[in-house]
């Protein structure tokens, strides 16, 4: 019968392929990698006069790195443990030696033997005081030498420690359609990146995220020369944010002012919420973007204001803090660094020492190799057998 006798698939004889022969690449030079190409060969004669060369470059970059990193000083003064001094009101303050392992002065390396006394700092609380603004009733009283003249630029960075701004979730928490400006609905935000901090009520959080609600919001005074009050050290606070940050902010959002609420933790700065009045800028608030610019390590530095125009004389001096951000919840610590900078940089002689110890390293290894191939030579094979095209 018919159904019975049905010839089996390639019976016929006709166009039967080789099994898998459709997978087989092409039989070209480039697909069957034969392709000509150079390996080189290491031989003692190669080798160690590439570690000497390399060693030889590596040590006069490691010294100019270790130079100018010698330019730049900085001064590190942390204020966490200012609170738990006793409170004073602020009239005939009573100062305290910031404890030893507290601060660090990294001078020039031109002055580096410079002396100095310790800074010392007091606590004044004001809670309740009918005159002073919810922003700074309580304050840290911070006096220090500057050992030397200071010439501009001169920078004011806040330093904050076990703050992981690089946490995953915390890096994602915004939303870069409202910092543009656009209205994006509360409803949309509460279920979005920005979530939990999306919405409160019916009600979007301009600007929403973890990121914008934690923003740093510890203030600085000026300098004040402490044997003359009248001389002052000013700070700009333009300036301080990286070229085209402000192109990522909007000047004004497109909301009703009844449609958004400010994040729970920018409550001092907008007791009332917001109006037409005090509706924040985002593109002019220099601040807010260096900490929309999420740090990488937990341990690191945000500029605050910086002077250009004028040298920081040397002189014993007075700043005020104005202590508003909270950093023991999270066992953190917060201070200023006051730096210059130099063509490379800011203080990190790492750099320069890391080049300095390779090029050690390997000039050291040059020696050894050449010394055991001059008292024990390894006898080289014939290289010619090692072609595979014979």
């Amino acid at each position: 019968m018919g159904l019975f006798n049905r010839k089996k698939n390639g019976e016929d004889g006709e166009g039967k392929k080789e099994k898998g022969s459709w997978r087989r690449p092409a039989n070209t030079a480039f697909k069957q990698q034969r392709l000509k190409a150079w390996q080189p060969i290491l031989t003692p004669r190669t080798v160690l006069p590439t570690l000497f060369i390399i060693g030889i470059l590596f040590a006069p970059i490691g010294v100019l790195l270790i130079w100018g990193s010698g330019l730049v000083t900085e001064i590190d003064i942390d204020y966490t443990d200012c609170e738990l001094l006793n409170a004073q009101n602020g009239t005939d303050l009573t100062f305290s030696d910031v404890p030893s392992n507290k601060f660090t002065y990294k001078l020039a390396a031109s002055h580096s033997k410079a002396p100095f006394n310790p800074p010392q700092y007091a606590f004044v609380n004001r809670t309740g005081a009918a005159d002073v603004n919810v922003d700074s009733t309580q304050q840290c009283v911070v006096q220090f030498d500057v050992p030397i003249d200071i010439k501009p630029p001169v920078l004011l960075y806040y330093k904050l420690t076990n703050f992981y701004q690089n946490h995953r979730r915390y890096v994602k928490s915004l939303d870069q359609n409202q910092l543009h400006g656009d209205a994006v609905s509360a409803d949309k935000l509460r279920n979005g990146d920005c979530k939990p901090l999306g919405a409160i009520g019916d009600k979007a959080v301009y600007p929403c995220g973890l990121i914008a609600n934690s923003m740093f919001n510890d203030t600085f005074t000026s300098l004040t020369l402490t044997s003359d009050s009248s001389t002052t050290y000013t700070w700009s606070e333009k300036g301080i944010a990286w070229p085209g940050e402000a192109k990522k902010y909007a000047s004004k959002p497109q909301y009703d002012i009844s449609q958004i609420t400010p994040p729970p933790n920018w409550a001092l700065r907008f007791p009332d919420g917001y109006t037409e009045q005090n509706l924040p800028d985002l593109s002019a608030d220099e601040h807010f973007q260096n900490w929309m610019r999420t740090a990488g390590l937990p341990t690191f530095t945000k500029l605050w204001g910086r002077n250009d125009g004028s040298t920081l004389t040397k002189g014993r001096y007075q700043l005020t803090v104005n202590m508003n951000f909270p950093v023991r919840p999270y066992k953190g610590t917060k201070g200023i660094v006051i730096s210059t900078v130099s063509w490379m940089g800011g203080k990190n002689p790492f750099l320069g020492w890391a080049y300095v110890a390779a090029s050690g390293l390997l000039v050291l290894l040059g020696i050894l190799g050449t010394i055991r191939h001059l008292i024990k030579p390894r006898k080289l094979g014939d290289m010619s057998l090692l072609s595979f095209n014979r």
